[in-house]
């Protein structure tokens, strides 16, 4: 590789050490047992300590390697100065090795934005559920989600005591993903996968539409977009304006690098521009082959109950 490498290229590989890192922080949380459980709009929402650190050490260590890309998290960070032993200032040398796609290679830190969801499956953490807990690095560009990073803290929790703990998988359109081994359904199953706990007649309805041989229902849009591209589900139905752009960027990113797709349930993409409202208000529909089948089944009432920005 001659000469240094592309700005998305040393984003992105800063990124992979920042997600590890913010993973690292949630796992410590875990484990100590002070959870730091704090509402934020009310009993069913909630963060933790772990949520708060890991933000914090993700924003911090990004803006202050890239101080001109536009950051937007799930949680504001406050006005104090982050500690230093949150700051991570390494970056992966395998990423830096691979050659940026053309398209990407002058690309400047003004033009990126980064959405960031330090701790997606609050929920599913409190219950247990550690493999749909997740570390989200999404980089868009021109509204579009094209590159990103995810970390499983808890991946091969169910090992027990000594296993190797956390993996970070990651994506860049024209580059491809990294870090899982991609799988697809068999052709002749339908396999639909939707939400664990907001689940109501709307979304029921889309899914049974779908016609699937069957469902499963898990926390957390990645843990979802994952399946997808591990060969686990077919489609990820989602009828419900029920998530937000930092949980859908890094794994949209992901998905589109193996030629998979994410649309809203009338199958308009999704901006990520700084400026767009945070919410996915027409749904969540994603497959990784014959998305347009799945368009096309989503029924009439549905599409009327939520209207595409």
């Amino acid at each position: 590789m001659s000469g240094s490498p592309a700005l998305l290229m040393r984003l992105v590989a800063s990124a992979f050490n920042v997600a590890e890192k913010a993973g690292a922080i949630v796992r410590t949380v875990l484990h100590s047992g002070e959870l730091g459980i704090v509402e934020k709009t009310g009993a069913n929402d909630l963060k933790t300590l772990a949520e708060r650190l890991a933000q914090q050490s993700i924003c911090a260590s990004l803006s202050r390697r890239f101080p001109k890309i536009t950051i937007i998290g799930e949680e504001e960070l406050p006005d104090e100065e982050i500690k230093e032993d949150l700051i991570e200032n390494g970056h992966s040398e395998e990423i830096l090795q691979k050659t940026c796609p053309a398209e990407y290679s002058g690309l400047k830190e003004e033009e990126l934005v980064v959405w960031v969801d330090a701790f997606e499956g609050t929920k599913e953490y409190l219950k247990g559920f550690l493999n749909n807990v997740t570390v989200l690095i999404g980089i868009a560009y021109e509204g579009r989600a094209i590159a990103g990073v995810i970390n499983q803290p808890f991946y091969n929790y169910q090992l027990g005591p000594g296993a190797d703990l956390g993996r970070t998988t990651w994506g860049m359109l024209g580059l491809g993903a990294f870090g899982f081994q991609l799988q697809e359904v068999l052709r002749d199953r339908r396999i639909v996968t939707t939400t664990c706990f907001h689940s109501n007649k709307v979304v029921m309805d889309c899914v049974d539409a779908m016609e699937p041989h069957e469902v499963i229902r898990v926390g957390g849009a990645s843990t979802k977009i994952i399946q997808l591209v591990e060969g686990k589900a077919s489609a990820y139905v989602f009828a419900s304006s029920g998530c937000k752009k930092w949980e859908t960027c890094a794994a949209e990113a992901i998905l589109n690098a193996v030629g998979g797709k994410l649309t809203d349930m009338h199958g308009n993409a999704y901006c990520y521009n700084a400026d767009v409202t945070h919410m996915n208000s027409a749904g969540i529909l994603a497959t990784l082959r014959n998305h347009e089948y799945y368009v096309n089944r989503v029924p009439q009432s549905v599409l009327q109950a939520l209207k595409s920005d």
